[in-house]
This record gives C-alpha cells, sequence and structure tokens, in this order.
C-alpha cells in the first residue's frame, strides 16, 4: 500500500484531534471514514489514490460511524 502524505489534513475534518498526529497506515480506517463521510472532491480523490479497494469496502461494510445515505452512496460507487 502507498501513502501519499502530500494531502494536508484539515482541522476541520479531523475536529477531534490534532491531524499532525494521525498515522495514515495505523489510522487508515478512521482516515477513509471521516474521508467518506466529509471529505472534499480533492480528499476523496486523494483517498482513492492511496488506500486500496478492498480496504475501502471492508470499510464501508464495518464502519459503525457512517451515516447510512454515506453507505449507501459508497456501496453502490464502490459496487458492494
Amino acid at each position: 500500500m502507498w501513502y501519499n502524505t502530500a494531502m494536508k489534513l484539515r482541522k476541520s475534518l479531523f475536529w477531534d484531534t490534532d491531524p499532525k498526529n494521525i498515522d495514515l497506515k495505523k489510522n487508515a480506517r478512521y482516515v477513509i471514514e471521516r474521508v467518506l463521510e466529509f471529505g472534499h472532491d480533492d480528499e476523496v480523490r486523494w483517498m482513492w489514490k492511496t488506500y486500496k479497494k478492498p480496504l475501502l469496502k471492508d470499510v464501508v461494510k464495518k464502519s459503525r460511524s457512517l451515516r447510512s445515505d454515506t453507505r449507501n452512496l459508497w456501496t453502490s460507487i464502490l459496487k458492494i
């Protein structure tokens, strides 16, 4: 898995923690959930390039924090 660190994580996307302390590998599920739910277009494109599709699918399937409309959208996009 390639981790593109070029994207600066927005404080408003990660309001409950300091984005500088987020490890993109260890906290991948957390990052993916936030981007799926609240990300801007450029953040979604970054996520798509950074994380593999099977991980994205797994997060959409198992996340307990995604809203149902968000889950439905990403289930359709990822063809789950």
